[in-house]
């Protein structure tokens, strides 16, 4: 079968960035234009000549522009088999064009809605019927009509078609999978904002997903599993997924993974933090005055799990932070940051050995409000919960123990308290001077998650804050702390065992505090 020849094209754009030279690119092709309201009005003002929709159809636009291009005359053009006798016929019977290109992009209902105080009528008006319908029916006809809805795909049209005045079947195929990605996207947007309104605050009756595919790694989790980055195209927070590399290696999928949770936990702390990741877990952590002593104090937390680990920021990664990072017993494999200083770039890609692979991802801002939900694929559906991400009311927390903690103790409590969230469960932290100084995580017993805890800590145990994601079951674990100089335990409380274990930190001048809320990590 030919590929036909683009001699018409219909044009009508929300988005009109670069529109204008697609236009007058295929007008020096040989091919005519046909367009709507305030695209032709655009094309006509930059010298395209252009004719108007309506005065082919013999009706004018109405409804407030609401009615366009829903017209046989417009839709038997692009629908068309140019193989069909009938279909051709209908077309001379009825004074019907063809339309060989379609070049449609749809009013913005997603930045619409996105708006904070949109209205629901505003809403409504940026829900494009004519567009969509044209899209699907381009795509349809793909065999015969070339669809194109992203300025992306501007220059590969337009390169086909003044080279051979056609494009190609492959192309066509291509673009009309782009379209119905683009229409049923579109679709779902508007699906998602009447549950929404109608459903309220709760979990929707049904959701829909939709990811834009972003890059094919190298592999997954390991080398025989294949990979790839997919974003929310909607999702205005700023993470690993959407950030600038300025330096270094690709990204593998265990690399997102840990700065995701280096940047989750960074961005948890108002002070200047910095955190360092060892497969998914916190093997450093530390707050301080400026961010170079924050990167200090975490990387003396583990400093044996801390070659080769990635760091995470909440504040612009500066020159003695780096001065830092480049010391010759340091070994870095990615750092993610809001930014950082072009000093800093310097020294850390080219001091060090490892410098010209580390990877430096620029996160941007990260003061944004973080997604409500978390998702969870499991065989055959989806675990949808509420993010953990609120900070706790203290005004909950009680003292259980006889001992009131120490005043002094606050800061490093509360700081536990914050870190331990983020620790696989059981978790436990031990934590002086806003660092964490060491963590047991994932185990199958809270006792186990002590041992390694204490292990970690080694002799810089004594006066450590301990906190615990779950209540203890048992008062083996207090028992087992109370030799070692502990200055105070935060946990949930909430165990039938409850009494014994405030005991066991009565017995041992230990302080408690119940916060009553679990953090589980799973």
């Amino acid at each position: 079968m030919d590929n036909p020849k683009i001699t018409r094209a219909l044009i009508s754009v929300s988005d009109k960035v670069g529109i204008v030279s697609f236009a007058k690119g295929l007008v020096a092709a040989g091919v005519e234009i046909y367009s709507t309201g305030g695209t032709r009005t655009h094309l006509a003002k930059e010298g395209v000549p252009v004719k108007d929709i309506s005065d082919y159809t013999g009706l004018p636009e109405m409804m407030g522009g609401r009615l366009k291009t829903l017209h046989p005359k417009v839709h038997g053009g692009i629908l068309c088999r140019r193989n069909n006798v009938d279909d051709m016929n209908a077309l001379l019977e009825n004074g019907i064009l063809t339309f060989e290109l379609v070049a449609v992009n749809l009013y913005p209902f997603e930045a619409t809605v996105a708006r904070e105080g949109v209205t629901e009528e505003e809403a409504i008006e940026n829900i494009d019927i004519g567009g969509p319908t044209m899209i699907r029916a381009a795509a349809k006809n793909y065999l015969f009509t070339t669809v194109v809805t992203d300025r992306e795909q501007y220059s590969t049209v337009l390169e086909q078609i003044e080279r051979t005045g056609h494009t190609t079947l492959q192309l066509r195929q291509s673009l009309a999978r782009d379209a119905f990605t683009m229409t049923a996207n579109y679709d779902t947007a508007i699906s998602q904002f009447f549950i929404n309104r109608l459903e309220g605050e709760g979990f929707p009756a049904s959701i829909s997903l939709k990811y834009k595919r972003n890059s094919v790694l190298r592999y997954g989790e390991n080398p025989h599993q294949q990979a790839a980055v997919y974003i929310d195209p909607s999702s205005k927070v700023a993470g690993v997924v959407t950030a600038r590399q300025l330096n270094g290696k690709e990204l593998s999928y265990n690399n997102l993974l840990d700065l995701d949770s280096a940047i989750a936990i960074a961005r948890s702390f108002s002070e200047p933090a910095a955190v360092v990741i060892k497969h998914n877990n916190p093997c450093g952590a530390a707050v301080s005055e400026n961010t170079a002593e924050a990167t200090r104090k975490a990387m003396l937390g583990d400093p044996l799990s801390a070659f080769g680990s990635v760091l995470g920021f909440n504040r612009t990664v500066d020159i003695l932070s780096a001065e830092y990072l480049v010391l010759p017993d340091h070994f870095i494999e990615a750092i993610a940051a809001p930014a950082f200083e072009a000093e800093a770039i310097e020294i850390l890609t080219k001091k060090p050995k490892w410098g010209a692979n580390v990877r430096l991802i620029q996160i941007g801002g990260l003061n944004v409000k973080l997604s409500r939900w978390t998702i969870r694929p499991v065989e055959g559906g989806a675990l949808i919960q509420e993010a953990d991400t609120e900070k706790d009311p203290e005004d909950q927390w009680t003292v259980a123990t006889e001992l009131n903690p120490d005043t002094a103790l606050m800061d490093d409590i509360k700081f536990a308290w914050e870190l331990v969230r983020h620790v696989k469960s059981n978790a436990i932290v031990l934590c002086k001077d806003k660092m964490l100084i060491g963590a047991g995580a994932g185990q199958m017993s809270r006792i186990d998650s002590v041992e390694i805890a204490l292990k970690k800590a080694g002799d810089r145990v004594k006066g450590c804050i301990l906190g615990s994601d779950a209540f203890f079951p048992f008062p083996d674990s207090i028992e087992r702390v109370a030799e070692f100089g502990i200055a105070a335990i935060i946990q949930p409380g909430g165990s039938r065992k409850d009494a014994a274990v405030i005991e066991a930190c009565n017995k041992a001048n230990i302080p408690m505090i119940f916060t009553n809320r679990r953090h589980f990590k799973h």
